[in-house]
C-alpha cells in the first residue's frame, strides 16, 4: 500500500492567458515583407508579458493568414465563456498594440476585444486548433 498522499488534480489553463506568436515557416519571416517580426514579439512581450505568457511557437499551419496571433484565455476566462481567438495578417503596428492591451486587460472572456481586432478574426481548422491547444505544446 502506498503512503502517498492522492494530490487533486490541477485546475485546467492557466492562470494567465497565453499570447502564442507563429514564427514556423512563413510567418516571421521575410516571407511576409515589411513587418519588423522580431519587433512585433518584442512589442507584444514588453506589452503584455505582465499579465500574460507571450511564446513564439512552431508553425502554426495557418500560413495564409500570416502573421498569425492566437490568445487564449486565463482559467478564469475559459470559465467566463472565454476560448483562443485566432488573428491573422497581424503585420501592423497598431494591430499588435490593440491585442497588447486586450490581453493586458484580461483577455478572451474577461474583457470584450476592440472592435478593430474583428477584422484579424478567423477560424482555423479543427485539426490546427486542436494541435495548439495539445498540452505541452
Amino acid at each position: 500500500m502506498s503512503r502517498r498522499t492522492r494530490k487533486a488534480a490541477p485546475e485546467p489553463g492557466t492562470p494567465r492567458p497565453t499570447v502564442s506568436v507563429c514564427r514556423g515557416c512563413c510567418c516571421g519571416t521575410a516571407k511576409i515583407p515589411g513587418v519588423d517580426h522580431a519587433g512585433q514579439l518584442r512589442r507584444l512581450k514588453e506589452t503584455a508579458g505582465a499579465t500574460a505568457t507571450v511564446r513564439a511557437v512552431e508553425c502554426l499551419d495557418a500560413c495564409e493568414h500570416g502573421n498569425v496571433i492566437v490568445v487564449q484565455p486565463s482559467a478564469e476566462g475559459r470559465r467566463a465563456g472565454g476560448r483562443p481567438v485566432w488573428l491573422g495578417l497581424v503585420n501592423d503596428p497598431d494591430a499588435v498594440a490593440d491585442i497588447a492591451a486586450w490581453v493586458a486587460g484580461g483577455g478572451p472572456g474577461l474583457v470584450d476585444a476592440p472592435d478593430i481586432l474583428d477584422l484579424y478574426v478567423f477560424q482555423p481548422s479543427r485539426r490546427v486548433q486542436a494541435e495548439l491547444e495539445r498540452p505541452g505544446r
